[in-house]
């Protein structure tokens, strides 16, 4: 009761006791005027009673009193002392802690979990111990305990509450030391769906993008705004995984649980993100083949098994050889390997038609002509395994576009011209796209003797069958010109023609050739004369 009390009041007490041994007959008085004093508030103030405390002790009505010298010290210590841990003993029941609820996304234990059970002052029970297959913690003294689907924190109020009965106040920690695998199933757009189990080393999380990367990676299709994580019961998180492509928000890539399911939706229309998808650490494997089919304005069309790498086309209607590096297979590789476009062609309106796991194909339009004008590289959208790309055959082109198609990379690097007539080396010759009729005029030699000589004709099959022939003035000196040097395209044919004298002197040729024939004859005859 002592400690109870400040220290004027224990001074005063104090002084009193002392009284009373002197004098036996205030006795009874210091009986009745102590819970009195006892009673005193304490916010009173301490300096005027420390100093009349002092002044009785000191009186001349005590003589033989002596303060602080056969009184003991009852002061109050300067700091709490520290509390004693209870000590789990055997004894009956005791109250149990009162369990917290688990935070968002605690780990819940599960048949083949290995945990470290560690009681305080009782190492006899504690140790570590497996989860078995039905769920429960087979332990020493109180025996099976039912721990499936519960925290760390909940499990372990459970066996304080079991343990209890048996120990006072038993202080109890769990701790993970390995955790089982998981199984978790996935469907949607990714490369190979299906349920997976999931193998975690030590204590380490299983992420939804590991499970994503696991299952062969996310298909250019995917909508990764809105992927769908469906847990036990009727809990559904959704995730957007853009967010942690684009801004690195790691609470997208949510943990996993034992029995999740993951649905990765189809995207409706968002063919330019194909680049940053496959950039991504859970997409495809680029460098994977993939079976593809180009149709349309190409000199080859057909199906084709594209595999990443840089691809040059060589000459018009070849189709190149696909590299080995990781490069993605995209619509301007698909087309230089399908050997390259036609002049013809409408790249303003090339399609990428796609089939999805829900079985409806889409359909994205490509602008080739902004990849080309704008350096738009969002337009050469990434195919994968099933893509069909369509090259449509233009209504109308001008010459200013037939000269930007030409010398694309998904054009030939050569085109077909056959130059014939009086040129000194006639026959098919390989030009460069975008070469005019004077530059492949003297890429065969130049004109002979017997050409004539600033003209020349260009024949030309259109895209129906029909033909077009044109005589056009050829002036070396001039540059691209549609209406007399205009740029060639593949299969044109150039007709350099005869000179004046030339023509008299072939037509004189063919009357005197019989007669040069007779006089042959005569020759012979003359032999045997």
């Amino acid at each position: 009761m002592l400690y109870s009390l400040s220290q004027p009041f224990k001074i005063a007490i104090a002084s009193l006791l002392l009284s009373a041994i002197a004098n036996p007959s205030v006795a009874a008085a210091i009986i009745e005027e102590a819970p009195a004093k006892a009673q005193i508030s304490e916010s009173q103030t301490k300096e005027p009673q420390i100093l009349q405390a002092q002044a009785q002790l000191q009186s001349p009505e005590n003589p033989n009193a002596s303060p602080n010298l056969d009184l003991p010290q009852l002061s109050l210590p300067s700091t709490p002392r520290p509390a004693t841990p209870p000590t789990a003993v055997p004894l009956s029941a005791a109250a149990p802690l009162p369990a917290a609820p688990p935070p968002e996304g605690a780990y819940t234990l599960g048949s083949g979990d290995i945990i470290n059970v560690d009681i305080f002052r009782v190492p006899q029970y504690s140790g570590e111990t497996q989860v078995l297959v039905d769920g429960a913690l087979n332990l020493p003294l109180i025996g099976k305990v039912n721990v499936k689907g519960l925290s760390l924190e909940e499990a372990s109020s459970v066996l304080s509450n079991r343990y209890g009965q048996y120990l006072r106040r038993p202080i109890i920690t769990l701790s993970l030391i390995s955790s089982r695998p998981i199984q978790i199933g996935i469907a949607g757009e990714v490369g190979r769906p299906g349920s997976y189990t999931v193998e975690r080393n030590s204590n380490q999380s299983s992420r939804l993008s590991q499970l994503i990367e696991t299952a062969g990676g996310i298909t250019q299709s995917a909508d990764l705004y809105q992927i769908q994580v469906k847990r036990s019961g009727s809990q559904t998180v959704t995730v957007n995984l853009w967010d942690l492509i684009q801004n690195g928000n790691l609470a997208q890539d949510v943990v996993l649980r034992d029995g999740d399911s993951v649905f990765i939706p189809t995207a409706t229309s968002r063919l330019q993100n194909s680049a940053l998808l496959a950039d991504a650490s859970f997409a495809t494997d680029v460098s994977q083949p993939v079976n593809v089919a180009i149709i349309g304005e190409v000199y080859r069309p057909g199906p084709y098994t594209l595999q990443g790498g840089i691809v040059r086309t060589g000459e018009a209607g070849t189709p190149g050889a696909a590299g080995s590096s990781s490069t993605p297979t995209t619509v301007t590789r698909a087309i230089q390997v399908a050997g390259g476009i036609k002049p013809n062609a409408d790249i303003r309106q090339v399609q990428v038609v796609r089939s999805t796991r829900t079985g409806t194909p889409q359909i994205f339009d490509v602008d080739l002509f902004a990849l080309l004008r704008d350096g738009d590289l969002g337009q050469d959208a990434i195919l994968q395994e099933g893509d069909t790309v369509f090259v449509p055959l233009a209504a109308e082109v001008s010459p200013e576009d037939l000269g930007e198609v030409a010398s694309a990379s998904f054009s030939p690097d050569t085109i077909r011209v056959n130059v014939v007539g009086e040129v000194e080396q006639p026959g098919l010759s390989e030009l460069p796209p975008n070469t005019p009729l004077s530059q492949a005029i003297l890429a065969a030699g130049g004109f002979n003797n017997r050409a004539r000589r600033g003209t020349a004709e260009l024949v030309r099959i259109n895209n129906d069958g029909t033909v077009n022939r044109s005589t056009l003035d050829v002036d070396f000196a001039e540059g691209i010109d549609e209406a007399n040097n205009p740029l060639l395209r593949n299969n044109d044919v150039v007709i350099v023609n005869r000179n004046g004298l030339a023509r008299v002197g072939d037509a004189i040729g063919t009357i005197t050739s019989p007669l040069g024939g007779i006089f042959s004859i005569i020759r012979f005859l003359n032999i045997f004369n």
